[in-house]
Protein backbone atom coordinates (compact mmCIF):
# COMPACT_ATOMS: atom_id res chain seq x y z
CA UNK A 1 0.00 0.00 0.00
CA UNK A 2 2.21 2.78 -1.44
CA UNK A 3 2.24 6.43 -2.57
CA UNK A 4 4.41 7.81 -4.92
CA UNK A 5 4.41 11.32 -6.30
CA UNK A 6 3.34 14.53 -5.05
CA UNK A 7 -0.52 14.97 -6.18
CA UNK A 8 -1.51 13.56 -2.93
CA UNK A 9 2.27 13.72 -1.53
CA UNK A 10 1.94 17.34 -1.62
CA UNK A 11 -1.87 17.33 0.88
CA UNK A 12 -0.29 14.42 2.90
CA UNK A 13 2.69 17.24 3.57
CA UNK A 14 0.42 19.69 4.61
CA UNK A 15 -0.65 18.04 7.47
CA UNK A 16 2.85 18.21 8.63
CA UNK A 17 2.75 21.82 7.54
CA UNK A 18 5.69 20.91 5.66
CA UNK A 19 7.04 23.41 2.46
CA UNK A 20 6.16 22.16 -0.79
CA UNK A 21 6.10 22.89 -4.33
CA UNK A 22 2.97 24.45 -6.22
CA UNK A 23 1.07 21.07 -7.30
CA UNK A 24 -1.39 21.17 -10.34
CA UNK A 25 -3.37 17.77 -11.16
CA UNK A 26 -4.17 15.99 -14.56
CA UNK A 27 -7.32 18.12 -14.67
CA UNK A 28 -5.47 21.76 -14.48
CA UNK A 29 -7.08 23.62 -17.35
CA UNK A 30 -4.16 25.60 -19.79
CA UNK A 31 -5.02 28.56 -18.23
CA UNK A 32 -3.74 27.50 -14.89
CA UNK A 33 -0.98 25.81 -16.49
CA UNK A 34 0.04 28.94 -18.11
CA UNK A 35 0.20 30.93 -15.03
CA UNK A 36 1.95 28.40 -13.17
CA UNK A 37 4.58 28.87 -15.43
CA UNK A 38 4.66 32.39 -15.70
CA UNK A 39 4.72 32.05 -11.20
CA UNK A 40 7.57 30.20 -11.07
CA UNK A 41 9.13 30.37 -14.64
CA UNK A 42 9.31 26.27 -15.58
CA UNK A 43 7.22 22.98 -14.60
CA UNK A 44 8.18 19.55 -14.37
CA UNK A 45 5.59 17.43 -16.10
CA UNK A 46 5.47 13.94 -14.36
CA UNK A 47 3.05 10.69 -14.83
CA UNK A 48 0.65 9.55 -12.03
CA UNK A 49 1.45 5.66 -11.60
CA UNK A 50 -1.20 3.90 -8.75
CA UNK A 51 1.17 2.25 -6.20
CA UNK A 52 4.80 2.60 -5.83
CA UNK A 53 7.22 2.61 -8.38
CA UNK A 54 10.63 3.90 -8.71
CA UNK A 55 13.38 5.22 -11.41
CA UNK A 56 11.16 7.22 -13.05
CA UNK A 57 13.66 9.77 -13.92
CA UNK A 58 16.54 7.50 -15.17
CA UNK A 59 13.85 6.19 -17.34
CA UNK A 60 13.17 9.57 -19.20
CA UNK A 61 9.61 10.07 -17.86
CA UNK A 62 9.94 13.57 -16.15
CA UNK A 63 9.78 16.16 -18.61
CA UNK A 64 10.30 20.32 -17.93
CA UNK A 65 8.35 23.31 -20.00
CA UNK A 66 8.80 26.92 -19.42
CA UNK A 67 6.09 27.39 -21.80
CA UNK A 68 2.54 26.25 -22.41
CA UNK A 69 2.66 24.53 -25.44
CA UNK A 70 6.16 22.48 -24.57
CA UNK A 71 3.73 21.38 -21.38
CA UNK A 72 1.24 20.02 -23.10
CA UNK A 73 3.33 18.04 -25.52
CA UNK A 74 5.07 16.50 -22.17
CA UNK A 75 1.26 15.98 -21.18
CA UNK A 76 0.33 14.09 -24.19
CA UNK A 77 3.99 12.12 -24.09
CA UNK A 78 3.46 11.16 -20.15
CA UNK A 79 -0.37 10.89 -19.42
CA UNK A 80 -0.54 7.08 -20.56
CA UNK A 81 3.15 6.03 -20.49
CA UNK A 82 3.81 2.57 -19.33
CA UNK A 83 7.05 2.28 -17.14
CA UNK A 84 8.60 -1.25 -16.60
CA UNK A 85 10.98 -1.33 -13.16
CA UNK A 86 12.44 -4.51 -13.01
CA UNK A 87 9.83 -7.01 -12.67
CA UNK A 88 7.38 -4.72 -12.37
CA UNK A 89 4.91 -2.67 -14.99
CA UNK A 90 3.18 0.06 -14.04
CA UNK A 91 0.83 2.68 -16.44
CA UNK A 92 0.12 6.17 -15.85
CA UNK A 93 -3.16 7.55 -15.91
CA UNK A 94 -2.51 11.07 -15.61
CA UNK A 95 -0.03 13.82 -15.30
CA UNK A 96 1.35 16.42 -12.41
CA UNK A 97 2.70 19.78 -13.17
CA UNK A 98 5.17 20.82 -10.28
CA UNK A 99 6.34 24.24 -9.97
CA UNK A 100 10.17 24.24 -10.27
CA UNK A 101 12.19 24.96 -7.36
CA UNK A 102 16.05 26.98 -7.43
CA UNK A 103 18.57 25.49 -5.23
CA UNK A 104 22.23 24.72 -5.03
CA UNK A 105 21.51 22.06 -2.27
CA UNK A 106 19.24 18.61 -2.45
CA UNK A 107 18.68 16.70 0.57
CA UNK A 108 17.46 12.97 0.51
CA UNK A 109 15.03 12.17 4.02
CA UNK A 110 13.48 9.05 5.03
CA UNK A 111 12.18 7.42 7.89
CA UNK A 112 11.63 3.44 8.10
CA UNK A 113 10.14 0.74 10.54
CA UNK A 114 13.93 -0.93 10.44
CA UNK A 115 14.68 -4.81 10.58
CA UNK A 116 17.83 -3.79 11.74
CA UNK A 117 17.28 -2.02 14.49
CA UNK A 118 14.15 -2.62 15.63
CA UNK A 119 12.91 0.97 16.10
CA UNK A 120 12.22 3.61 13.25
CA UNK A 121 15.06 4.75 11.75
CA UNK A 122 15.87 8.41 9.99
CA UNK A 123 18.04 8.31 7.02
CA UNK A 124 19.46 11.74 6.09
CA UNK A 125 22.45 12.79 3.75
CA UNK A 126 22.22 16.13 2.24
CA UNK A 127 23.54 14.49 -1.12
CA UNK A 128 19.84 14.14 -2.04
CA UNK A 129 18.36 14.11 -6.08
CA UNK A 130 19.97 10.95 -6.53
CA UNK A 131 19.70 6.82 -5.46
CA UNK A 132 20.51 6.35 -1.48
CA UNK A 133 22.88 3.58 -2.41
CA UNK A 134 24.60 5.40 -5.07
CA UNK A 135 25.85 7.77 -2.41
CA UNK A 136 29.10 7.74 -0.20
CA UNK A 137 28.46 6.06 2.89
CA UNK A 138 30.51 8.41 4.78
CA UNK A 139 27.68 11.15 3.80
CA UNK A 140 24.95 9.25 4.67
CA UNK A 141 23.40 9.54 8.49
CA UNK A 142 21.31 6.33 9.57
CA UNK A 143 20.02 6.70 12.96
CA UNK A 144 17.74 4.88 15.08
CA UNK A 145 15.56 6.80 17.68
CA UNK A 146 13.02 5.76 20.12
CA UNK A 147 9.22 6.05 18.66
CA UNK A 148 8.10 7.37 22.21
CA UNK A 149 9.87 10.21 22.10
CA UNK A 150 10.07 10.34 18.22
CA UNK A 151 12.20 12.20 15.93
CA UNK A 152 13.54 15.41 17.98
CA UNK A 153 15.25 18.31 16.51
CA UNK A 154 19.17 17.15 18.44
CA UNK A 155 19.09 13.79 16.40
CA UNK A 156 18.65 15.70 13.18
CA UNK A 157 21.26 18.34 14.13
CA UNK A 158 23.56 15.69 14.82
CA UNK A 159 23.80 13.61 12.19
CA UNK A 160 24.15 17.05 9.70
CA UNK A 161 27.46 17.95 11.57
CA UNK A 162 28.33 13.72 11.49
CA UNK A 163 27.94 13.42 7.89
CA UNK A 164 29.48 17.15 6.80
CA UNK A 165 26.35 18.95 5.89
CA UNK A 166 27.06 22.27 4.62
CA UNK A 167 26.42 25.10 7.70
CA UNK A 168 23.87 26.78 6.23
CA UNK A 169 21.42 24.08 5.64
CA UNK A 170 21.66 22.71 9.13
CA UNK A 171 19.53 25.23 10.91
CA UNK A 172 16.21 25.04 8.24
CA UNK A 173 16.67 20.94 8.11
CA UNK A 174 16.33 21.01 12.28
CA UNK A 175 13.73 23.15 11.97
CA UNK A 176 11.35 21.37 9.43
CA UNK A 177 12.25 17.35 9.26
CA UNK A 178 11.14 16.28 13.14
CA UNK A 179 7.45 17.55 12.27
CA UNK A 180 7.54 14.53 9.36
CA UNK A 181 7.86 11.76 12.46
CA UNK A 182 4.29 12.84 13.37
CA UNK A 183 2.90 12.14 9.84
CA UNK A 184 4.94 9.14 9.75
CA UNK A 185 3.20 7.44 13.68
CA UNK A 186 -0.21 9.26 12.84
CA UNK A 187 -1.06 7.87 10.29
CA UNK A 188 0.10 3.93 10.23
CA UNK A 189 3.13 4.76 7.87
CA UNK A 190 5.60 2.14 7.60
CA UNK A 191 8.32 4.22 5.78
CA UNK A 192 8.13 8.13 4.28
CA UNK A 193 10.84 9.26 1.61
CA UNK A 194 11.20 12.37 0.48
CA UNK A 195 13.84 12.51 -2.35
CA UNK A 196 15.05 15.77 -3.17
CA UNK A 197 14.05 18.40 -0.61
CA UNK A 198 15.32 21.16 -2.39
CA UNK A 199 16.61 24.17 -0.37
CA UNK A 200 15.00 27.16 -1.68
CA UNK A 201 16.81 30.40 -0.98
CA UNK A 202 14.42 33.15 0.59
CA UNK A 203 14.74 37.23 0.30
CA UNK A 204 16.55 37.38 3.19
CA UNK A 205 19.07 34.54 2.02
CA UNK A 206 17.73 31.83 4.17
CA UNK A 207 17.40 28.48 2.74
CA UNK A 208 13.81 26.75 2.61
CA UNK A 209 13.62 23.16 2.53
CA UNK A 210 10.85 22.47 -0.48
CA UNK A 211 9.84 18.80 -0.66
CA UNK A 212 10.04 17.90 -4.29
CA UNK A 213 9.43 13.73 -4.28
CA UNK A 214 7.14 12.01 -2.41
CA UNK A 215 7.05 8.15 -1.12
CA UNK A 216 5.36 6.41 1.75
CA UNK A 217 4.39 3.29 2.57
CA UNK A 218 0.63 2.40 4.30
CA UNK A 219 0.46 -0.81 7.04
CA UNK A 220 -2.80 -1.08 5.67
CA UNK A 221 -3.78 -3.35 8.59
CA UNK A 222 -3.36 -0.08 10.67
CA UNK A 223 -6.83 1.82 11.07
CA UNK A 224 -4.51 5.23 11.56
CA UNK A 225 -4.61 5.22 7.54
CA UNK A 226 -8.42 5.65 7.41
CA UNK A 227 -8.07 9.38 8.95
CA UNK A 228 -6.15 10.37 5.51
CA UNK A 229 -9.64 9.94 3.99
CA UNK A 230 -7.36 8.68 0.63
CA UNK A 231 -10.05 7.46 -2.03
CA UNK A 232 -9.67 3.19 -2.32
CA UNK A 233 -8.95 3.30 -6.44
CA UNK A 234 -5.73 4.79 -4.97
CA UNK A 235 -4.02 1.66 -3.25
CA UNK A 236 -5.37 -0.70 -6.39
CA UNK A 237 -2.21 -1.66 -8.49
CA UNK A 238 -4.00 -4.56 -10.37
CA UNK A 239 -7.21 -4.68 -11.79
CA UNK A 240 -7.65 -8.46 -12.12
CA UNK A 241 -10.96 -9.61 -10.41
CA UNK A 242 -9.06 -11.76 -8.18
CA UNK A 243 -7.07 -8.76 -6.32
CA UNK A 244 -9.87 -6.59 -6.12
CA UNK A 245 -12.15 -9.39 -4.17
CA UNK A 246 -9.16 -10.41 -1.80
CA UNK A 247 -8.16 -6.67 -1.27
CA UNK A 248 -11.08 -6.03 -0.31
CA UNK A 249 -10.86 -8.04 2.74
CA UNK A 250 -7.93 -6.01 3.88
CA UNK A 251 -10.26 -3.92 6.74
CA UNK A 252 -10.28 -7.23 8.67
CA UNK A 253 -8.17 -8.89 11.26
CA UNK A 254 -5.02 -10.69 9.76
CA UNK A 255 -3.30 -10.30 6.54
CA UNK A 256 -4.64 -10.72 3.03
CA UNK A 257 -1.33 -9.89 0.62
CA UNK A 258 -1.79 -11.16 -2.80
CA UNK A 259 -0.27 -11.39 -6.24
CA UNK A 260 -0.68 -12.99 -9.44
CA UNK A 261 2.33 -14.73 -10.27
CA UNK A 262 1.07 -16.93 -13.29
CA UNK A 263 -2.05 -16.92 -14.34
CA UNK A 264 -2.11 -20.16 -16.22
CA UNK A 265 0.10 -21.99 -13.26
CA UNK A 266 -1.36 -24.83 -11.46
CA UNK A 267 -0.16 -24.80 -7.68
CA UNK A 268 -2.51 -22.74 -5.64
CA UNK A 269 -0.62 -22.22 -2.54
CA UNK A 270 -2.25 -19.88 -0.27
CA UNK A 271 0.89 -19.07 2.22
CA UNK A 272 1.29 -18.41 5.85
CA UNK A 273 4.23 -16.20 6.46
CA UNK A 274 5.99 -13.50 5.07
CA UNK A 275 9.00 -16.00 5.16
CA UNK A 276 7.28 -19.23 3.88
CA UNK A 277 6.20 -16.85 0.76
CA UNK A 278 9.73 -16.25 -0.36
CA UNK A 279 10.57 -19.04 -0.02
CA UNK A 280 7.32 -20.63 -1.86
CA UNK A 281 7.39 -18.40 -4.15
CA UNK A 282 10.89 -19.34 -5.46
CA UNK A 283 11.31 -22.75 -5.59
CA UNK A 284 7.78 -23.27 -7.03
CA UNK A 285 8.34 -20.44 -9.80
CA UNK A 286 5.81 -20.53 -12.76
CA UNK A 287 4.17 -23.76 -11.59
CA UNK A 288 2.44 -21.37 -8.71
CA UNK A 289 -0.71 -18.96 -9.40
CA UNK A 290 -0.78 -16.98 -6.78
CA UNK A 291 2.01 -15.26 -4.51
CA UNK A 292 0.36 -14.47 -0.81
CA UNK A 293 0.74 -13.94 2.65
CA UNK A 294 -2.86 -15.21 4.81
CA UNK A 295 -0.91 -14.90 8.48
CA UNK A 296 -1.73 -12.83 10.89
CA UNK A 297 -4.26 -14.75 13.08
CA UNK A 298 -7.60 -14.13 10.52
CA UNK A 299 -10.38 -14.99 12.65
CA UNK A 300 -12.52 -17.66 10.66
CA UNK A 301 -14.82 -15.59 8.53
CA UNK A 302 -12.20 -13.45 6.86
CA UNK A 303 -10.17 -17.07 6.55
CA UNK A 304 -13.44 -18.42 5.05
CA UNK A 305 -13.93 -15.82 2.82
CA UNK A 306 -10.21 -15.32 1.53
CA UNK A 307 -10.25 -18.86 0.53
CA UNK A 308 -13.61 -19.02 -0.98
CA UNK A 309 -12.20 -16.09 -3.57
CA UNK A 310 -9.00 -18.28 -3.78
CA UNK A 311 -11.16 -20.90 -5.23
CA UNK A 312 -14.02 -19.75 -7.79
CA UNK A 313 -10.91 -17.89 -9.37
CA UNK A 314 -7.92 -20.73 -9.47
CA UNK A 315 -9.09 -24.21 -8.55
CA UNK A 316 -10.46 -25.63 -12.02
CA UNK A 317 -7.26 -25.35 -13.07
CA UNK A 318 -5.17 -26.30 -10.05
CA UNK A 319 -3.52 -29.64 -9.55
CA UNK A 320 -2.52 -29.09 -6.48
CA UNK A 321 -3.90 -26.77 -3.63
CA UNK A 322 -0.66 -26.63 -1.16
CA UNK A 323 -2.00 -25.01 2.29
CA UNK A 324 1.88 -23.97 3.51
CA UNK A 325 3.76 -22.16 6.54
CA UNK A 326 5.52 -21.62 9.13
CA UNK A 327 5.31 -22.46 12.59
CA UNK A 328 3.40 -20.08 14.17
CA UNK A 329 3.63 -18.66 17.25
CA UNK A 330 0.05 -17.20 17.32
CA UNK A 331 -2.14 -18.39 14.66
CA UNK A 332 -4.64 -20.36 15.54
CA UNK A 333 -4.35 -23.56 13.21
CA UNK A 334 -7.66 -25.11 13.65
CA UNK A 335 -9.78 -22.03 12.83
CA UNK A 336 -8.06 -21.68 9.44
CA UNK A 337 -7.68 -24.65 8.81
CA UNK A 338 -11.47 -25.16 9.79
CA UNK A 339 -12.44 -21.98 7.39
CA UNK A 340 -10.44 -23.34 4.55
CA UNK A 341 -12.09 -26.89 4.83
CA UNK A 342 -15.65 -25.21 5.18
CA UNK A 343 -14.68 -23.27 2.19
CA UNK A 344 -13.43 -26.31 0.18
CA UNK A 345 -16.74 -28.44 0.88
CA UNK A 346 -18.64 -25.31 -0.06
CA UNK A 347 -16.64 -24.99 -3.43
CA UNK A 348 -17.28 -28.52 -4.38
CA UNK A 349 -21.21 -28.30 -3.76
CA UNK A 350 -21.43 -25.38 -5.28
CA UNK A 351 -19.50 -25.95 -7.89
CA UNK A 352 -19.30 -29.90 -8.13
CA UNK A 353 -16.11 -31.31 -7.90
CA UNK A 354 -12.52 -31.31 -9.62
CA UNK A 355 -9.35 -33.34 -9.88
CA UNK A 356 -7.05 -31.82 -6.74
CA UNK A 357 -4.54 -33.62 -4.48
CA UNK A 358 -4.25 -31.35 -1.18
CA UNK A 359 -0.52 -31.11 0.04
CA UNK A 360 -0.40 -29.09 3.44
CA UNK A 361 2.79 -28.17 5.84
CA UNK A 362 2.41 -26.08 9.00
CA UNK A 363 3.36 -25.86 12.80
CA UNK A 364 1.56 -23.77 15.65
CA UNK A 365 -1.46 -23.93 17.88
CA UNK A 366 -4.02 -26.39 17.66
CA UNK A 367 -2.03 -27.87 14.84
CA UNK A 368 -3.81 -31.79 15.53
CA UNK A 369 -7.21 -30.29 15.49
CA UNK A 370 -6.89 -28.40 12.31
CA UNK A 371 -4.70 -30.84 10.16
CA UNK A 372 -7.54 -33.73 11.38
CA UNK A 373 -10.23 -31.04 10.06
CA UNK A 374 -8.57 -31.21 6.43
CA UNK A 375 -8.30 -34.70 6.83
CA UNK A 376 -11.66 -35.39 7.42
CA UNK A 377 -12.92 -32.99 4.75
CA UNK A 378 -10.38 -34.49 1.91
CA UNK A 379 -11.68 -38.01 2.87
CA UNK A 380 -15.29 -37.00 2.28
CA UNK A 381 -14.59 -35.55 -1.10
CA UNK A 382 -12.33 -38.32 -2.47
CA UNK A 383 -9.45 -36.18 -2.80
CA UNK A 384 -5.95 -37.68 -2.22
CA UNK A 385 -3.40 -35.69 0.36
CA UNK A 386 -0.75 -35.62 2.60
CA UNK A 387 -0.03 -34.06 5.70
CA UNK A 388 3.10 -32.56 7.02
CA UNK A 389 3.90 -31.33 10.91
CA UNK A 390 6.40 -28.62 12.17
CA UNK A 391 9.28 -31.15 12.28
CA UNK A 392 9.24 -31.27 8.73
CA UNK A 393 11.51 -29.05 6.57
CA UNK A 394 9.79 -26.31 4.26
CA UNK A 395 12.20 -26.77 1.58
CA UNK A 396 11.22 -30.98 1.29
CA UNK A 397 7.62 -29.97 1.43
CA UNK A 398 7.79 -27.78 -1.02
CA UNK A 399 9.91 -30.72 -3.45
CA UNK A 400 6.96 -32.83 -2.63
CA UNK A 401 4.34 -30.83 -3.57
CA UNK A 402 6.21 -29.94 -7.10
CA UNK A 403 6.37 -33.54 -7.12
CA UNK A 404 2.70 -34.48 -6.72
CA UNK A 405 2.32 -31.52 -9.68
CA UNK A 406 4.30 -33.01 -11.82
CA UNK A 407 2.70 -36.56 -11.24
CA UNK A 408 -0.74 -34.48 -12.02
CA UNK A 409 0.15 -33.66 -14.96
CA UNK A 410 1.82 -36.93 -16.06
CA UNK A 411 -1.83 -39.02 -15.78
CA UNK A 412 -2.63 -38.14 -11.86
CA UNK A 413 -5.62 -36.11 -12.77
CA UNK A 414 -7.13 -38.69 -15.17
CA UNK A 415 -6.97 -41.06 -12.25
CA UNK A 416 -8.10 -38.55 -9.84
CA UNK A 417 -10.88 -37.54 -11.99
CA UNK A 418 -12.08 -41.36 -12.23
CA UNK A 419 -11.92 -41.47 -8.69
CA UNK A 420 -14.00 -39.08 -8.37
CA UNK A 421 -16.37 -40.23 -11.27
CA UNK A 422 -15.91 -36.81 -13.32
CA UNK A 423 -14.38 -36.30 -16.86
CA UNK A 424 -11.23 -34.56 -16.46
CA UNK A 425 -12.27 -32.01 -19.15
CA UNK A 426 -10.54 -29.11 -17.33
CA UNK A 427 -6.97 -30.62 -17.42
CA UNK A 428 -4.15 -28.09 -16.54
CA UNK A 429 -0.84 -27.84 -18.41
Amino acid sequence: MQITGMLYGAKLLQFAEFPVPEVLGPDASEEAIKALIERHGSVFVKPVFKGGVGKKGKAGLVGRAKDLKTALAEKERLYFVEHRHGNQVAKSNGVTFEAAVPATHEVYFSITDSTRFRAPTMTLTHCGGMDIEEVPRENVAQIPFDPLTGLKAFVVANALADIGAPKEVISPLVQQLPKLWELFHDFGMTTLELNPIRMRPGKNGRLTPVACDFKCGFDRDDPRWHRLNLPAHLFAADYSDFEQEINQLRTHQGQSDVYVINSGGTILAPTFGGGANSLVTEMLGDDAIISSDFGGNPPYEKMKAVASICFKHWLKQSNVLFIIGGKSNNTDIYETFRAMADALREHFGAHGPTPLYVVVGRGGPNLVRGMGVLRDTCEALGLPYRLFGFDSAMSEVVDYARAVNEWMKAGGREAVARELRIAPAARAA
